[in-house]
């Protein structure tokens, strides 16, 4: 490989910077078409098409975030060319960072710009301090560069954060179902919806309401006294009727020739009054 030419590293990183930027635009438009298409899958009741492609549109803004990180040291390197044009066997701690950075991530971008000047970087500072910069010993390389190359799947609140911006922006009526309503428009064991967890919660709730919650049930009707020839007849039915006995039956009709002989003494008394 040739040794360090600072005027071509300069030409490298202003390359880098403006492909940088335009490859930036170019997703940003492209990320735009595939959010109206969401909205149109949305809007046709194609949920799970359009979380599919919500997770690459995620991906795709995390790399675009990764791009403008790159972008940033590119230009930082340039504006502090002088410490970059040191003869040192390490970075200045001024543009450590950045020339960390580059030698990291350059090889997850699709721009041959970056990786020439990766290559003139990894040149000027020798293989074992490029070797300690790819396995990213001791934190060298920016935290922000590490948490975008990662591969972690969106999260399931992220997705239906984006889907939620989407819709609104797009006019489309749609709000993320609740959990217990995503497991029921689940398959279940026979291949068929699994509607159980919704069946569950209604027969939960219908069993834990009794009967002693019922307003009317804590009601008691008024007690309405009988008539004055019904008084006879209410307080022989009010009597509990005994099992009658084979061994001593009681005499028929006493009870009656008692009562009607009390009613004549009292008939008798009223008309002395």
């Amino acid at each position: 490989m040739p040794p360090w030419n600072a005027p071509k590293a300069k030409v490298q990183l202003r390359l880098s910077v403006q492909r940088l930027r335009m490859l930036q635009q170019k997703k940003e438009a492209q990320a735009k078409a595939s959010r109206r298409d969401i909205a149109s899958l949305l809007e046709r009741g194609k949920i799970e098409t359009a979380r599919v492609k919500v997770e690459t549109i995620i991906n795709e803004d995390i790399h675009v975030e990764l791009l403008e990180l790159l972008e940033l040291y590119s230009e930082l390197l340039l504006a502090r060319f002088g410490l970059l044009d040191q003869n040192t066997r390490e970075p200045d701690p001024g543009i450590s960072e950045g020339v960390c950075s580059i030698i990291h991530a350059a090889p997850r971008t699709e721009l041959k710009e970056l990786h020439v000047l990766r290559d003139i970087l990894m040149h000027k500072y020798g293989r074992e301090f490029s070797m300690a910069v790819m396995e990213n010993r001791d934190g060298c390389v920016s935290e922000r560069v590490v948490r975008k190359l990662g591969n972690a799947t969106p999260s399931t609140e992220l997705v239906d954060a984006y889907l939620t911006e989407i819709a609104k922006a797009y006019g489309v009526e749609w709000a993320p179902l609740p959990a217990y309503a995503e497991a029921a428009n689940e398959e279940g064991p026979d291949g068929g919806p699994k509607t159980l967890a919704v069946d569950d919660r209604v027969e939960e709730s219908a069993t834990t309401t009794s009967i002693s919650d019922d307003p009317a049930a804590s009601l008691k009707l008024p007690t309405i006294p009988p008539a004055e020839g019904e008084e006879k007849k209410s307080t022989e039915d009010s009597k509990p009727k005994s099992a009658p006995k084979k061994s001593s039956p009681s005499p028929p009709d006493e009870p009656e020739e008692d009562e009607f002989s009390a009613l004549a003494k009292r008939f008798a008394a009223l008309k002395k009054r």
